[in-house]
């Protein structure tokens, strides 16, 4: 405990001395680490721009605060366009450590490291603020990389992150722009990422997931991970020999052809959101490889993003929307997707978006770019007060870079005619007997659970009622109105539990081939669906009539 306190105590040393330096007087004085005779300092760099000194400020404090803006540099929703293009300019400055990767598998795995690797290369060929990437080679002649966390990051990130949250609660007290901004909720889905990326164990799960959801995709491939060389601090894994997905030349020299890549990418991608709702988060050209025999290989999966099932349905939802051009249906799935919204203005919200359709609906990628569309997007959402879930903003990242992607190799890529098969199979999915009688029975499952709680709350009432705790206020003008009201709900609903039922029936029919048939046609499932439509349609009616 007390070797924290002493961590933490250095870290706030370090904070204080680069919050001076940039001019951040004012808010050490708010957190009291500082006293107002002491606020002028002669190393201040005033001539910069507030944002500017933002920037450089986070750059000094070291990975965790460089990853906190990163982490916002896509949140147009919350912080103004100034800071963004500085956040997104923000660079992981780190050293490269001279590590002994030998004694610290021995130390992490329990094992003698020339018993199991021919050889490891002492430098590292790539470094970042959380780890360094050897190359090594297996006894068995298997080329593999080795990738070891820095010594200290773990309790660096951890102590920052308190520190962080000591930051948060000063702002909530001293200003409404922590309430505005929502930084409780931002901090913590920051702090549950980072910790996340952090752990090599999830990166490893990670890559095994991807694994498993594209395991008989012939276009892709996932590298081996090693299970017998891993721990939180070491992750071991197939060396991928590729070309960088941007390197045209190479490409061509395979004799791989770049557009066919570019589709490729962006199918694949899209097939990590709708199919399997789990994404490479940081698609950039750097962590996309291409094999010799033209298969498309995602590396580096210590950030990945992950949508809810029930997300996923609205995503392809809006998807639908969008290759359609109906503004007001792209509106109304935005509002479903939404944490939390406030719109000002529903009708300036939908001819703000269909004024974006009418960008990206043209030829390629020539007349469009899909980053500043994605710009235009986040600018409306926060215009409109809408606060979407954390992937969702992942999504746009990962899409301005495999915009890049595209722009690179094939600026010609049609990106609606792309999108096109993926609508066909969403609507196919979407009118499949199967999942009709699924979200049937989901739904009249929710309508049972709803109606075996009337009796709860019925005695609910009743027990105030006897203790002279209930009471109504009404207005006897409006009496009628709410009879016929009350009738028409209840003669609704007891429509909707036939509707429910009658779905159920037919698709259990239909499922079982129970009952006459014509050829492949049953004749009972049809009627069922038939008479589901007839009670459907009268639902329907009643609703809008009133």
């Amino acid at each position: 405990m007390f070797e924290k306190h002493q961590r933490k105590f250095k870290r706030t040393a370090k904070l204080i001395s680069v919050l001076s330096k940039y001019g951040f007087q004012d808010l050490l004085i708010r957190m009291n680490l500082k006293s107002e005779k002491d606020s002028i300092n002669p190393e201040t760099n005033l001539q910069l721009t507030l944002f500017e000194r933002i920037r450089l400020a986070l750059e000094e404090l070291g990975p965790t605060f460089v990853k906190l803006g990163q982490s916002f540099s896509n949140r147009e929703d919350i912080l103004p366009m100034e800071l963004i293009v500085q956040l997104q300019r923000l660079q992981d400055n780190v050293e490269v450590l001279d590590l002994d990767v030998p004694a610290i598998l021995e130390e992490e795995l329990g094992i003698v490291a020339s018993e199991h690797f021919l050889e490891i290369n002492p430098k590292p060929i790539a470094s970042a603020s959380i780890a360094q990437v050897y190359k090594a080679k297996l006894i068995s002649g298997k080329n593999v990389i080795v990738k070891v966390k820095r010594p200290g990051i773990q309790a660096m990130i951890e102590d920052d992150l308190l520190i962080l949250k000591d930051l948060v609660k000063i702002i909530d007290t001293y200003s409404e722009i922590g309430d505005q901004m929502n930084l409780k909720h931002a901090l913590v889905a920051f702090e549950k990422s980072i910790l996340l990326e952090l752990s090599l164990v999830n990166e490893r799960n990670n890559i095994q997931q991807f694994a498993i959801n594209f395991q008989n995709h012939p276009d892709t491939y996932v590298p081996k991970v090693y299970d017998e060389y891993c721990s939180n601090r070491v992750l071991t894994m197939e060396f991928i020999e590729g070309v960088k997905i941007t390197d045209v030349e190479k490409l061509r020299e395979k004799g791989i052809d770049p557009k066919k890549i570019s589709e490729l990418g962006l199918k694949l991608f899209v097939m990590q959101i709708l199919e399997f709702g789990f994404f490479h988060a940081d698609p950039h050209p750097g962590n996309i490889l291409v094999n010799d025999q033209g298969q498309v290989i995602f590396i580096d999966f210590g950030a990945v993003g992950v949508v809810q099932p029930n997300d996923i349905s609205k995503l392809e939802n809006l998807i639908m929307a969008f290759m359609n051009k109906k503004s007001d249906k792209i509106v109304r799935n935005l509002k479903k997707l939404a944490v939390y919204y406030n719109i000002p203005d529903d009708r300036k919200f939908e001819s703000d978006v269909y004024t974006i359709l009418n960008q990206v609906h043209r030829s390629s990628l020539r007349d469009i770019n899909i980053a500043d569309m994605l710009d235009s997007m986040r600018a409306v959402l926060a215009e409109n007060r809408l606060v979407m879930p954390e992937y969702f903003y992942l999504l746009f990242k990962g899409f301005t870079l495999m915009d890049g992607v595209g722009r690179a190799i094939n600026p010609d890529l049609d990106v609606v005619e792309a999108l096109k098969p993926y609508t066909k199979k969403i609507f196919l999915k979407k009118f499949n007997p199967e999942t009709l009688a699924r979200k049937s029975w989901d739904r009249a499952t929710d309508l049972i659970d709803h109606v075996e709680e009337i009796p709860y709350e019925l005695r609910s009432i009743l027990n105030k009622l006897d203790d002279n705790k209930f009471s109504v206020t009404t207005d006897s003008k409006n009496i009628d109105k709410i009879a016929r009201l009350v009738k028409s709900s209840i003669v609704n609903l007891i429509l909707g539990l036939i509707l429910s039922a009658n779905l159920i029936s037919t698709a259990i029919l239909w499922g079982f081939d129970v009952g006459p048939s014509w050829g492949s046609f049953h004749l009972l499932g049809a009627l069922g669906f038939l008479v589901s439509i007839l009670i459907a349609a009268i639902l329907v009616l009643r609703i809008l009539r009133r």
